[in-house]
């Protein structure tokens, strides 16, 4: 069975919170973490949006698992500040920091100022950041004029081990694109079919790199609570790209999901109160050939959730 990891939403909880969520979920059975990077929230509601890199070098301090997380460099990052960051985080805590590396949303991005470009351009960026990134942390000196601008750029602190840089990829075409430069892939829950497209796209032109599954669930007792959750906190995540790249504020995405229903939540959100169920939902994603699943439970109170799944869920995972 794949490893079980815990997924750190910054945009719902804050910093200091999920701190202790997430030596808790490693004290549960958890085998590694997984941390979002936004400026801000996806609603209003949820309400918070604390300093990814910030907390990252904390949470490795407190704990003693792998800890991966999503960034987007080119526009609110410039990728040697990005280099210097995780060059830094893995200097301190070797082998366990993996960055997920994709081409951002409008609503973290636009802080900037500048223009938001077209699909074809992020990517054409994203590939640029890649390059430069990769080669500070090989030591080089990078000069780079292109889409980024970068002028004799040196690491001077660097790790022995880079950590691994991954794509993000919603979409087949996405993952086959990213497997000519990642290391290995991580993508979201969707039907099991797309989910196929999705990994054979990128095996086709990656090979045999890991693939990592991030999987939003909502759980509660009763079935109606863990409904009610993910439709609150929640339902502002339910549209496809390319709206949910290209919204810009809090208050526009509570717009756009004033018609969203409670059972439109089943699109996107696997919910249930019988942790079996997740036992089955998870499996079928092993099956697809996912080494590695973060669960986000969408709420914004962790502490039950990773109790149930530490006595329901991860142990028939792991027997």
């Amino acid at each position: 069975m794949p490893r079980v990891g815990w997924h750190a939403s910054h945009e719902q909880i804050a910093p200091s919170k999920l701190l202790d969520d997430v030596v808790h979920a490693e004290r549960a059975g958890f085998a590694a973490a997984w941390s979002s990077d936004h400026f801000s929230p996806w609603s209003e509601r949820q309400g918070e949006s604390g300093f990814a890199f910030s907390w990252l070098g904390a949470a490795l301090a407190r704990t003693g698992f792998p800890i991966g997380m999503v960034n987007a460099p080119g526009q609110r990052y410039h990728p040697a500040v990005v280099a210097q960051a995780v060059g830094t985080l893995a200097e301190m805590f070797p082998g366990r920091l993996s960055v997920a590396l994709g081409t951002g949303e409008f609503s973290n991005e636009h802080i900037t100022g500048e223009p938001w470009p077209d699909k074809p351009t992020r990517n054409a960026r994203l590939r640029e950041c890649v390059d430069i990134i990769r080669a500070l942390l090989a030591g080089e000196e990078v000069t780079h004029r292109g889409l980024v601008r970068v002028d004799r750029a040196r690491l001077w602190t660097r790790p022995e081990q880079p950590p691994r840089l991954l794509a993000t990829a919603v979409s087949a075409e996405t993952a086959g694109w990213a497997g000519e430069w990642a290391e290995g892939l991580i993508t979201i829950w969707q039907p099991a079919e797309t989910l196929r497209r999705v990994v054979d796209a990128f095996r086709d032109r990656g090979g045999d790199k890991p693939l990592a599954l991030q999987v939003h669930v909502s759980w509660a007792p009763d079935e109606d609570e863990a409904l009610r959750i993910a439709h609150e906190q929640w339902r502002t995540n339910v549209f496809e790209a390319p709206l949910c790249w290209d919204i810009a504020t809090p208050a526009e995405f509570d717009a756009a999901a004033k018609h969203v229903r409670p059972e439109d939540m089943h699109a996107g959100v696997l919910i249930a109160s019988d942790p079996k169920r997740f036992v089955e939902w998870l499996r079928e994603a092993a099956d697809l050939g996912f080494e590695e699943i973060y669960v986000h439970h969408v709420g914004q109170e962790q502490r039950a959730f990773i109790d149930c799944f530490a006595e329901h869920v991860l142990p028939e995972l792991h027997g």
